[in-house]
């Protein structure tokens, strides 16, 4: 495909995606019913789709409008592209510039102001919460995430895995947020495909992620539940560098189905556990580790369409859910055990007031770690306590 026709195909998946569509569903369904694109258009028109939802209000402003055609106009200008070497271009591209289009001055393109490429509702929480590094944190969300790897150190060192991987046309290098983690600085597509991932020696898994499970206070021969699993990456993380008796649970046990296969890619042994087995049992561990549902803020890089959908209403939701999942998986931590409660949320409603009122109304739990991480540092937003039931 040309750069021109990948424009146009990105302009037809922005308005499926402004009406309402998931983007990874969307790129997935347009991957299906054209197999004429090869693995690298359909890579390329992908990263197009996400670099304009993550500058969508920027974009619509150099664009003049919120259609697919006019967002992509504005990622056309943003790049110091003329449009007109793009628009019409050739058969496959998009239709020519209307006079309209071309006579329109778009304002200047450093457009990043208060609140810009932010959801303007939540500005003043960003701001609240991280003051004077709002703006640059606002900033960095407006670009591509780096690639993390995570190295199981219990199968080889990190300058091992830095070889290893460099010999498969991987190049890496080690990041100080963790001991585990490194960041990929070429060949990033060709991860899927090489010996240490298919071994389970390294993983992707933000390096931010990897300091949380490095926070977790767990040893040698304890027990730990991952209250809210998912995939899976903070237990096998845990796993990977602590020998101890490992439980995952998910309200939704589809998110874990991938589980059983990396853990036994890594070598660990990883037990799926339902609520209402552990309850029954009356089974307490000596660290849970919660790894909450969130607006994903910290992640918006990732998942850049998130911050377009989050709503008030939804936030508020998100809060009450929170709050219950502490005021349960509190009871299932033993006497002087731990409760490890993190999230991928920059809002300090969600991180640090969260476990305030929580400390008001659980007397016998304390905190004895705090940690922030913002998308400033290169990695994902994320936040971490680390408490103690006296």
């Amino acid at each position: 495909m040309t750069p021109a026709a990948r424009i146009s195909a990105a302009i037809d998946l922005m308005d499926r995606i402004q009406a309402g569509e998931v983007a990874d569903r969307a790129l997935a369904d347009w991957g299906r019913k054209n197999r004429y694109a090869g693995s690298k258009d359909r890579a390329a028109i992908g990263d197009i789709v996400y670099d304009v939802l993550r500058q969508k209000q920027s974009l619509a402003s150099l664009g003049g409008g919120e259609t697919g055609r006019a967002l992509l106009l504005g990622y056309i200008r943003a790049s110091g592209t003329d449009p007109r070497s793009v628009f019409g271009a050739d058969r496959y591209a998009p239709p020519q510039l209307t006079e309209d289009e071309l006579a329109a001055d778009p304002p200047a393109q450093d457009l990043l102001r208060e609140g810009s490429d932010f959801p303007e509702w939540l500005w003043p929480d960003l701001l609240r919460s991280h003051g004077d590094q709002a703006l640059p944190i606002a900033r960095a969300l407006r670009h591509r995430a780096p690639v993390h790897l995570r190295v199981n150190l219990q199968r080889l060192s990190r300058s091992d895995a830095i070889t290893s991987l460099a010999e498969e046309g991987i190049d890496s290098e080690p990041l100080s947020l963790s001991p585990s983690a490194l960041t990929v600085v070429g060949g990033a597509r060709k991860i899927r495909t090489a010996t240490a991932y298919l071994s389970g020696a390294v993983e992707l898994q933000d390096a931010s992620s990897q300091a949380v499970a490095d926070l977790v206070p767990l040893k040698q021969g304890e027990s730990m539940l991952d209250y809210c699993a998912g995939a899976g990456g903070k237990v096998l993380a845990v796993a990977g560098r602590t020998a101890g008796t490992f439980f995952a649970h998910d309200v939704d046990p589809r998110r874990m189905k991938d589980l059983p296969d990396r853990a036994r890619r890594a070598g660990v042994r990883v037990r799926q556990v339902t609520l209402e087995d552990i309850e029954q049992g009356q089974r307490r561990f000596d660290t849970v580790l919660i790894d909450a549902p969130c607006s994903g803020s910290g992640s918006w890089r990732r998942d850049p369409q998130g911050k377009w959908l989050l709503t008030p209403d939804k936030l508020g939701h998100i809060l009450n859910l929170q709050k219950e999942i502490l005021d349960r998986a509190i009871k299932l931590v033993k006497r002087r055990g731990h409760l490890v409660y993190a999230t991928c949320s920059l809002l300090d409603r969600e991180n640090d007031v969260q476990i305030k009122e929580f400390l008001t109304r659980t007397p016998d739990v304390s905190i004895i770690v705090e940690r922030r991480f913002t998308p400033v540092s290169e990695s994902d937003g994320f936040y971490c306590s680390v408490l103690r039931r006296d």
